[in-house]
C-alpha cells in the first residue's frame, strides 16, 4: 500500500540519528505562484557550518532524489487518503476530490467574471452621466444671469404711463396682471358663430398632447415643428422637423417621416447645417428654415430641398447672445415666427431699451419690409408667438398654470393686456411657435414636445 511505501522510503533516508533529525530537520508547506502545493524537507549538515561551493556529493544526489519521491507520494497521500478507514488510498478517491477542486475553481472564476463584466458596466454608466452633467453644467455658464433694472425717468421716456406693463421696476407685474385681467365680454363668440374659421383674435388655448420626450440631456430645450406651408416634392407638411439647441455647436436637423415616426424616435434623414444655431428662435416656412446663426444678428435661411444656404442678411441694431432674451434666458434674443401673413422676427433694440420689436420679413431675401415697436419688454415674458399678424406673450415658462398675457396688433398698432389660460404642463417652455395650417401651438416644454388647439375668433372693436 502506498501508505507503506511511504513510510519504508522515510526509513531508507542516509540521515544522521532520530534525535539529530528531530534538532537539524524540518518540512515546509506552502504554495507556489500558481496556487499548487509544495512541500520541502530541510535537514542541516552535521559536519559543515556552510555549504562549499563545490559540485554535489553523490551522497546529495542520493538525498536529493530520495526527496524527491518522497514529495511526490506525499501529494498524492493528501489528495487520495481515505479520510474514514485511514487504511490505504484510493485512486478514484483522488480523482473525484481533484474534479471537486477543479469545478469549484471554475466556479469561482465565472463568478468572478460576472463581477468584472457588471462593474465594466458600472463604470461606462458613470462616465455616460459624468459627460452628461459636464454638458449640462457648460450650458448653465452660458447661460446669462437676469439683468435687474431700477426704475428711471430717462429710462421711461416716450412710454404711456398708463401701461404698467411697461413698468422696469416692476417686472412680475406681468404675471400677476394676467392672474387677474378677466378677458372682456366684447371680445366672446356671439351665438350662431362658434364655427368661426377666419383669421382673428386668440380665445383659448388646450391642454397641451405630448408627443415625445428627449431622451439625452441635449434635449432639455431645442426647436420642433412642421412646415405650413412646404415647397417641392421632397418633403410634406407631415414631415416633422426637429433640433436640439443644447450645446456649442447646433447644426443637426432631424427629419422625421411623419408623427408616429417622431415618437418612436427613428429619424428618416439628418442635415448638417451650414452655420451653428442659436437659441430655440427657429421657424419653418416655405420649404426652408429660417434661424438665427451664433453669437451674431445675422439671420440665415437654409433650403430644405437643395440643402444649402440660401439667404443671409443681418438684422439692423437686434440684440443678440444675452442683451435681450426671454425670461427663461437661452440667448432668445431673436424669435422668428410664421403666420397666415407670412415671415416675422420678434426681437428688441438698444433704441428700444429692451421693448419687443416685430418686423415682418421678406421670406426670399430676409430683408426687413416694416417694425413696430411694442410697450412690453421682452425680459418680463417667458416667449411669444404670432397669429394673424398679433403678436401673444406667454407670461411665464415655468408656471403650470399661467396666461397669454399681451396681444399687440400689427394693423392698428395698439396693444393691451390679456389673460388667455395657457398650461406648462412640464414646467420649463422654452418655445412657443404657430402652425397656422393645423392651428395648433407648437412647444418645447423641458424635454416634451408638445401641441395645443387653439380657437379664434372674431377681432374686438378697434382691431381687424
Amino acid at each position: 500500500m502506498w501508505l507503506q511505501v511511504s513510510f519504508l522510503c522515510l526509513s531508507c533516508l542516509t540521515l544522521p540519528s532520530q534525535s539529530q533529525v528531530q534538532d537539524r530537520a524540518s518540512l515546509r508547506r506552502s504554495n507556489d505562484n500558481a496556487g499548487r502545493c509544495h512541500y520541502t524537507f530541510t535537514v542541516a549538515s552535521p559536519e559543515e557550518s556552510s555549504c562549499s561551493g563545490g559540485g554535489m556529493k553523490p551522497e546529495m544526489d542520493g538525498v536529493l532524489s530520495r526527496l524527491t519521491l518522497l514529495e511526490a507520494l506525499v501529494s498524492r497521500l493528501i489528495a487520495g487518503v481515505d479520510g474514514g478507514a485511514g487504511t490505504g488510498l484510493r485512486a478514484s478517491g483522488g480523482e473525484e476530490g481533484l474534479q471537486e477542486a477543479y469545478s469549484q475553481v471554475t466556479r469561482e472564476r465565472n463568478q468572478l467574471q460576472q463581477d468584472k463584466e457588471r462593474l465594466n458596466g458600472q463604470v461606462q454608466e458613470l462616465q455616460r452621466r459624468l459627460a452628461e452633467l459636464g454638458r449640462e453644467a457648460e450650458s448653465l455658464r452660458q447661460k446669462p444671469c437676469q439683468q435687474t433694472h431700477t426704475s428711471g425717468g430717462s429710462q421711461r421716456e416716450n412710454r404711456p404711463a398708463s401701461d404698467p406693463a411697461y413698468d422696469i421696476g416692476n417686472g412680475a407685474y406681468q404675471e400677476m396682471k394676467a392672474e387677474v385681467t378677466e378677458v372682456p365680454a366684447s371680445r366672446l363668440l356671439p351665438e350662431g358663430n362658434h364655427n368661426f374659421t377666419g383669421c382673428g383674435e386668440l380665445q383659448s388655448v388646450g391642454d397641451p398632447v405630448l408627443h415625445r420626450k428627449a431622451d439625452t440631456i441635449t434635449g432639455k430645450y431645442g426647436v420642433w415643428l412642421q412646415d405650413p406651408e412646404p415647397q417641392g416634392h421632397h418633403y410634406s407638411n407631415k414631415t416633422v422637423w426637429r433640433i436640439d439647441t443644447v450645446g456649442k455647436d447646433v447644426r443637426q436637423l432631424f427629419a422625421y417621416e411623419d408623427m408616429n415616426q417622431l415618437s418612436q424616435g427613428f429619424p428618416m434623414k439628418v442635415l448638417v447645417l451650414p452655420e451653428p444655431m442659436e437659441s430655440t428662435g427657429a421657424t419653418m416656412y416655405h420649404g426652408s428654415l429660417y434661424y438665427q446663426r451664433k453669437r451674431s444678428h445675422t439671420l440665415i435661411r437654409y433650403d430644405l430641398t437643395s440643402e444649402s444656404l440660401a439667404s443671409r442678411r443681418e438684422l439692423p441694431h437686434a440684440g443678440f447672445h444675452g442683451q435681450h432674451p426671454y425670461s427663461w434666458g437661452g440667448y432668445t434674443d431673436i424669435d422668428l415666427a410664421a403666420d397666415e401673413q407670412g415671415l416675422w422676427a420678434i426681437y428688441s433694440t438698444s433704441k428700444a431699451k429692451g421693448a419687443i420689436v416685430i418686423s415682418q420679413l421678406d421670406p426670399e431675401s430676409l430683408e426687413v419690409k416694416k417694425s413696430w415697436e411694442t410697450n412690453i419688454r421682452k425680459n418680463t415674458v417667458a416667449n411669444a408667438f404670432m397669429v394673424c399678424g398679433r403678436l401673444y406673450t406667454v407670461a411665464s415658462y415655468t408656471a403650470p398654470n399661467t396666461t397669454i398675457n399681451y396681444v399687440f396688433d400689427t394693423a392698428t398698432s395698439e396693444g393691451r393686456a390679456v389673460a388667455v389660460p395657457f398650461k406648462n404642463k412640464y414646467r420649463y417652455n422654452s418655445m412657443v411657435d404657430y402652425n397656422h395650417a393645423q392651428r395648433k401651438l407648437f412647444a418645447w416644454d423641458n424635454f416634451h414636445m408638445v401641441t395645443y388647439d387653439i380657437r379664434l375668433g372674431r377681432a374686438s372693436q378697434g382691431s381687424s
